[in-house]
């Protein structure tokens, strides 16, 4: 199975990226970057042969040729977004909103789900998170934005022959304790010391609203792989059931 991963600098990108990597079921991961994956990042030994990173900066517009490179795999994992502090609604928007839905549009031109059958579709799975809101009501500007994506993003594969959207909804994570310069990199002093905190907290008084960062990534890519197909959306909690299935 081929594979194309977004977000891969990221805490919840990175952990995908790892799990896809140890996953024998993926043959290929093209990783759609601004940049390289940092030197700092601890990987398995087969990221070389296993892995395609591409270059690209505009994530609102794709060449044609590259939209085919893209449309060539069989799945996509949207893991590609930001925290919303620091911007205005339209920035926010382009990032979680537009960036998504550009390169759906882009793959579907380029040939993604041509052919697939029903049990065999081109799945687009898209990170979210716990709270968001497709009725786009809430107080919380991140949750009407990413509650808009997770609604027109279902909406897009719903009407493209061959496709089929995923939504994943996590909630509070953190890197991994096994990789300290994720924890280094990806997280400044502060949010650090906020963990060492709130981490044993929110994990032993509400588990749902915890997400080990391991798991995620595993449950990604079996999301991806077909597991739970039936399935559009996955909170959190259900992700920590589902995930003891595997």
């Amino acid at each position: 199975m081929r594979l194309l991963l977004t977000g891969v600098t990221g805490v919840a990108g990175l952990a995908i990226y790892r799990a896809a990597l140890r996953d024998p079921d993926i043959s290929k991961i093209t990783v759609l970057s601004r940049r390289p994956i940092p030197g700092w990042a601890k990987l398995p030994g087969n990221a070389s042969e296993k892995t395609e990173v591409v270059i690209h900066t505009d994530f609102l517009s794709y060449p044609t040729e590259l939209a085919k490179r893209l449309a060539a795999n069989d799945a996509c994992i949207w893991a590609l977004g930001r925290g919303s502090s620091g911007f205005t609604e339209q920035e926010y928007t382009t990032i979680t909103y537009e960036y998504p839905l550009a390169a759906l549009r882009a793959l579907k031109s380029s040939g993604a789900g041509e052919g697939k059958g029903p049990e065999n579709p081109f799945r687009f799975l898209y990170i979210s998170g716990e709270a968001a809101d497709p009725t786009e009501k809430s107080f919380m500007m991140w949750a009407r934005v990413k509650g808009r994506a997770e609604k027109d993003i279902t909406a897009f594969c719903d009407a493209s022959e061959g496709m089929e959207a995923h939504i994943y909804r996590p909630a509070y994570f953190f890197p991994s304790k096994e990789y300290p310069a994720d924890i280094l990199n990806q997280r400044s002093t502060f949010d650090r010391i906020k963990n060492f905190v709130v981490a044993p907290l929110v994990s032993t008084l509400w588990p749902a609203g915890f997400t080990p960062i391991d798991d995620l990534g595993r449950f990604c890519v079996d999301v991806v792989k077909g597991h739970w197909s039936h399935q559009g959306m996955f909170s959190n909690k259900q992700m920590r059931e589902l995930i003891t299935q595997v």
